[in-house]
């Protein structure tokens, strides 16, 4: 009951109506829909993520398994090739960090591993589920379970504190617990628990990414994906946010990949995954450091 009266407030609050209501938990956009709709989802997940959930990976290493994907895009008479046959494993714990210039394909490969996209060939594994063939009801099961996504512009609601924008992706899906507990928690973590009433506006861009990376951990998923998660933040606020990435991995076992075209930002993770052209030009293990 208090679940429904909390889904009922962040309605109102969302939109002024009882019709319509703001959903997280699928990171490809905001997405408003007929409060209907979300009734019937809610039933559908229900319904599917047993099936999802259970069918876990027989290594319990790998938490992220990439079989040559290819992605192709009509132009004309021809096809683009964007990807161009990339595999690679990423292990659970890891901070990962994808990185190349602009029209190399690292936006693509990103929205692919997150859900977001579907390759023209080959398979992605999250947890031993491939999710390149699913539907997108399915696919947003997987993204509420499975994968937290970090935005570049935050994507926080305006018109919800930092509590209620961490709250949200829990009303959507079997969650254990109070969202309301489960948010005062994250926030606490991110070193937030002072800014809880606070709306967007009210914070500042460094405040924003770490509520927005409180939200991204609200499902408990294994993979979170950050998308140049340093890009609208000074180098100040950025170093703060990596470092609490770094402290965020060691102290909850998740697995972090970001995407950036900053080497500065890629040293910090403990592995790069270099694409040029469509390819993996190179993978270093060495502390993120790209080798020439």
């Amino acid at each position: 009951m208090a679940n429904k009266q909390s889904e009922k407030r962040l309605c109102k609050k969302c939109n002024n109506s009882r019709d319509l209501f703001v959903v997280t938990y699928d990171i490809s956009f905001l997405a408003i829909i007929d409060y209907q709709v979300l009734k019937e989802l809610l039933l559908f997940m229900e319904t599917t993520v047993q099936g999802v959930s259970g069918a876990q990976a027989s290594s319990h290493e790998i938490v992220m398994d990439v079989r040559d994907i290819t992605k192709s895009l009509p132009l004309g008479r021809e096809r683009i090739e964007i990807l161009k046959g990339l595999s690679f494993q990423i292990q659970r714990g890891e901070f990962v960090s994808i990185v190349g210039p602009s029209g190399s394909g690292k936006s693509t490969l990103l929205g692919i591993i997150a859900g977001l996209d579907n390759p023209t060939t080959g398979n992605v594994l999250i947890d031993g589920v491939d999710i390149a063939r699913m539907t997108e009801g399915k696919l947003a099961v997987v993204r509420n379970q499975k994968i937290g996504m970090v935005f570049q512009a935050y994507n926080l609601i305006p018109t919800l504190t930092a509590q209620e924008n961490v709250e949200v992706p829990l009303y959507v899906g079997k969650h254990k617990g109070s969202p309301a507990a489960r948010a005062k928690e994250l926030l606490d973590l991110v070193g937030l628990s002072h800014r809880l009433g606070h709306r967007p506006s009210q914070l500042s861009g460094g405040e924003q990414q770490r509520v927005a990376i409180a939200r991204a951990l609200a499902a408990d998923p294994p993979i979170v994906i950050a998308d140049e998660p340093t890009g609208n933040l000074d180098a100040r606020n950025g170093e703060k946010v990596l470092e609490l990435i770094a402290t965020l991995r060691d102290q909850t076992g998740k697995t972090f990949i970001i995407a950036t075209h900053d080497q500065n930002v890629a040293s910090h993770a403990g592995r790069t995954i270099r694409i040029v052209d469509g390819l993996i030009a190179e993978i270093d293990s060495t502390g993120g450091r790209i080798v020439q």
